[in-house]
């Protein structure tokens, strides 16, 4: 069920480390099924300090889903359909530069997509549309991320853009350094086409990526061990945790979010004359695009 009054309800989508949001109260674990298949895991559903959140684990619990695999549209389509008005992806990162070090939190603005064996639109034959991705993430949840890590104590960086690789392998030295010269900041493999398919469907989408490591790029990156990484990666995963629970009052009490454009973002998206639009199409879309559909 959508979330007509658009009451805020945060959603956060949990990557590699993050499987869980402690402190949840009346939770429960709810299976939430979706006409574009199969998401990466039942939903957890819940209220932190009074404000509604739900949880899904990106890679399912237990780590269970490589990138490549990851059925993006159903993960976005059961956070719309459950009434998720603003949704928070927090993924671990490697870093493309010497001043975003392992542990740090970078806050994306921009991202560049470089996947290409994904689903990567709602739409398609039967109902065309077309939504602007020129700022990829709501600035004004990123605010609230912004004050939320600053008083968490986490090192955070404002601003960056997140190269989405395909992987599920690691990029050569000189795919590294052809990244650095595009001025990407952080790579990884999982938020497109996530920040695409959010936007279709008219949600409040921030993205905090969280450096676990230097890309191979760097010279001490054949250093790193497995330990230390892992070490990093538990570390973010707690710090990620404090981000979201000094997030949840500043949502809360947010008067202007309802009329954040992010929430209307198919308005003139929609290129398909409704006389030509598919039956089966509009059937599938009455999550994503209810809003306009049925007005």
């Amino acid at each position: 069920m959508t979330n007509s009054s658009q009451t805020p309800v945060l959603g956060i989508i949990g990557g590699s480390g993050v499987y869980d949001i402690e402190g949840l109260s009346h939770k429960r674990w709810e299976r939430v099924d979706s006409p574009f298949g199969k998401p990466s895991d039942e939903l957890l559903l819940g209220e932190l300090d009074g404000q509604s959140m739900v949880f899904l684990p990106r890679h399912g619990r237990g780590h269970r889903i490589p990138p490549s695999e990851i059925n993006f549209r159903a993960n976005i389509d059961v956070m719309k359909r459950v009434g998720v008005t603003d949704l928070i992806s927090v993924s671990a990162v490697g870093s493309l530069r010497e001043n975003l070090r392992p542990g740090m939190f970078v806050i994306v603005d921009q991202f560049i997509d470089r996947t290409f064996a994904r689903e990567k639109s709602f739409f398609g034959t039967g109902l065309v549309a077309h939504v602007s991705m020129a700022h990829p993430v709501c600035s004004r949840l990123g605010d609230h991320i912004e004050a939320a890590t600053r008083e968490a104590g986490i090192e955070f960086a404002r601003g960056g853009t997140y190269l989405v690789m395909e992987g599920p392998q690691f990029s050569s030295l000189a795919e590294s350094e052809l990244y650095r010269s595009w001025n990407a900041d952080v790579i990884g493999m999982t938020n497109m086409p996530e920040a695409k398919l959010a936007r279709e469907a008219e949600l409040c989408y921030a993205s905090v990526a969280m450096v676990t490591d230097f890309d191979c790029w760097h010279p001490d990156h054949d250093d790193v061990t497995v330990d230390a990484i892992v070490k990093v990666l538990l570390a973010n995963a707690d710090n990620a945790r404090h981000m979201v629970s000094r997030v949840t009052p500043r949502l809360r009490s947010d008067a202007s979010a309802a009329a954040c454009g992010c929430r209307s973002a198919l308005q003139h998206a929609l290129i398909t004359a409704p006389e030509a639009r598919d039956p089966e199409m509009l059937r599938r879309l009455d999550a994503v695009a209810g809003r306009l559909l049925r007005s």
